[in-house]
């Protein structure tokens, strides 16, 4: 792997990048725009006409829907995505204050579920009819069949009301890390964020577990896996260096794209346990039909989609160097 080749690769993504967000950006204004005039979804319906007109002033809503395009367009060269309509504050600082909890809560979550569900995967896949391989078997399946909802209310139910182990809901005390506010630094913090880290993980590790048993059984049936088994190697070693780094490139692509997912769809879970997160933050926004906060949380969702994405590939193309960066930018 060349500088030139990297570069190149980087280079190209930033373009595809660039694209995206352009497309993104005008698919949503579009959209939005389509479903009306928002101000009267938080302006007293009985306000006088003047009052309303002059909001919709204000927010330079009075203007055609190009001009306002390529105003937002020309907010954008500038770093700057808009006023939220109900707050006044810029849509970026709201998202930016509220990513930490959201980040937090993603990374708990694949915290949780590569603990899990890769070493769980590793022994269904090594002995597939042992009692790990069936429960495997049979917890990925009901984890993906089972609503993300209800499994929430059932951890509340248990161990929040019946048992009162972990707190309902909510973030709990937090403290500063770097400029953000986490709470993982504190016993309650931990307490506060197991729960809902635990429901958000559940998807990811089943699909860690049915993707690392998948990718071990066929490792097994390689060369070199036999050769390790001829030479008297122990199944630990056999399975931990020459099955696993045989494993790991697919399933770090996987689990990235996961991770984005998880970033960028963490509504449900964290409106469950009233987790302060920026999925809470754009349902808000869609029911008050807050612009500005939408535009800003998707663009900011497909950045992070493709910076995942970036750093995916080439963590692959660094653990399998027969990975060529140049056809992955193709």
């Amino acid at each position: 792997m060349g500088e030139l080749s990297l570069g190149w690769f980087i280079a190209r993504r930033l373009g595809q990048f660039l694209l995206l967000l352009f497309v993104m950006s005008l698919v949503v204004f579009v959209a939005l725009f389509a479903l009306g005039n928002p101000v009267l979804n938080f302006i007293n319906p009985s306000s006088p006409p003047d009052v309303v007109r002059q909001a919709i002033h204000n927010l330079g809503l009075d203007q055609p829907a190009y001009i306002q395009y390529f105003r937002f367009l020309s907010g954008i060269a500038h770093g700057d995505l808009g006023n939220s309509y109900t707050s006044g504050r810029p849509a970026l600082r709201l998202i930016l204050e509220r990513l930490p909890a959201t980040l937090e809560l993603s990374l708990g979550a694949m915290l949780i579920a590569t603990l899990v569900g890769i070493p769980l995967g590793l022994g269904a896949g090594y002995r597939p009819n042992s009692l790990v391989g069936r429960f495997v078997e049979g917890f990925s399946l009901l984890s993906v069949s089972l609503p993300t909802f209800w499994i929430g209310l059932m951890l509340i139910i248990v161990f929040a009301i019946e048992t009162g182990i972990f707190p309902a809901g909510g973030r709990g005390p937090t403290t500063d890390l770097l400029g953000m506010k986490v709470s993982f630094t504190s016993l309650e913090g931990l307490r506060h964020l197991f729960l809902p880290a635990l429901n958000l993980s559940l998807f990811p590790m089943a699909l860690a577990m049915r993707l690392t048993r998948a990718s071990v059984e066929e490792s097994l049936r390689m060369n070199f896996v036999r050769y390790a088994r001829a030479k008297g190697l122990p199944p630990r070693r056999i399975l931990s260096v020459y099955v696993l780094k045989n494993v790991l490139p697919s399933l770090v692509t996987v689990m990235g794209m996961v991770l984005g997912g998880l970033l960028a769809f963490s509504v449900i879970t964290e409106s469950i346990f009233a987790w302060p997160g920026t999925g809470k933050l754009v349902i808000d926004a869609i029911q008050i039909s807050d612009r500005p906060v939408i535009i800003a949380y998707l663009l900011f969702t497909v950045f992070i989609f493709s910076t995942i994405n970036l750093l995916v590939d080439i963590v692959c193309a660094v653990l399998d160097p027969r990975i060529s960066l140049r056809g992955a930018a193709s």
